[in-house]
């Protein structure tokens, strides 16, 4: 793919974020029509549908040939994804729809492209603060047009990381979530949690922060992230340590290479499964 090809990509998905966006600014503050999925935790929304369906219209009517994984349109399918070489747009209308019901900010548009089964852009648009976060493969990453570059923190002591209790409600999901919390309390400076992998991702780029680690989150939710973490130098790794695997469900992300080699030895790694 020329360059001039990514280029045209990385516009449309940059207009695509911004016209995402205001859709969600628009029913931010307004009463919302909720619907679950998996569990009560796992809600859905008439606007995740709205810009689902807009911007899956705006990328097919640009690129008739390329290929398409939403959120939502899975969420009706329920069909597993077949990675391809093909240019693949990956997006996660609204990433964070639990914030987005009670009117928490921490809410993102995520969109990923992938050529060759690789991430080459990514952009998270938090449109209630007005946050831009853009990457493509090899050329950094950046917020509002601002370079960006991960915390220098190297001891799992000195970090703060960020982790999720997710929407599964199984019991022995939810016990050794609860066992990984613990471990991280008694071995980190301190955890947060924000309710959007998206933004976690985003936030450990930007220096607010030195890990992230979730299980049980889907391509759609962290693909556009992690190429962005990567590119402001945060290392990207599967929980135990090997490469990231997509379709797994599963990330880790540190700013260092040692604070992802400390989180991946005191963790219980969690298997749920692939998309």
């Amino acid at each position: 793919m020329s360059e001039l090809d990514l280029e045209e990509m990385y516009a449309v998905a940059i207009s695509v974020a911004r016209e995402a966006g205001q859709i969600i600014r628009d029913a931010f503050d307004k009463e919302k029509e909720v619907d679950t999925k998996q569990s009560a935790a796992d809600l859905v929304t008439e606007s995740d549908q709205a810009v689902e369906k807009m911007v899956n219209s705006r990328i097919l009517g640009k690129f008739p040939n390329h290929r398409f994984i939403g959120e939502e349109t899975t969420a009706v399918s329920g069909e597993k994804h077949q990675l391809t070489d093909e240019p693949t747009w990956i997006i996660d209308p609204i990433d964070g729809t639990t914030n987005f019901v009670n009117s928490i900010q921490e809410v993102s548009f995520s969109l990923g492209i992938m050529v060759n089964k690789k991430a080459v852009i990514g952009v998270v648009y938090a449109p209630i603060k007005d946050e831009m976060f853009t990457a493509r493969l090899g050329k950094g990453a950046y917020l509002n047009g601002k370079k960006l570059k991960a915390s220098k923190i190297t001891d799992l002591k000195q970090a703060v990381i960020i982790t999720e209790g997710g929407s599964s409600r199984d019991i022995k999901v939810v016990e050794d979530k609860v066992k990984n919390i613990h471990t991280l309390i008694t071995h980190t400076r301190g955890i947060r949690s924000y309710g959007s992998a998206a933004i976690n991702l985003c936030h450990v780029a930007a220096g607010r922060g030195q890990g992230y680690i979730e299980y049980g989150i889907h391509i759609w939710d962290f693909i556009a992230g992690a190429l962005i973490a990567s590119e402001a130098g945060a290392v990207v790794l599967d929980p135990t340590g090997c490469d990231l695997d997509p379709l797994r469900r599963r990330i880790l992300c540190a700013c260092s290479a040692e604070v992802a080699k400390g989180l991946s030895q005191i963790l219980t790694h969690l298997d749920m499964g692939s998309d």
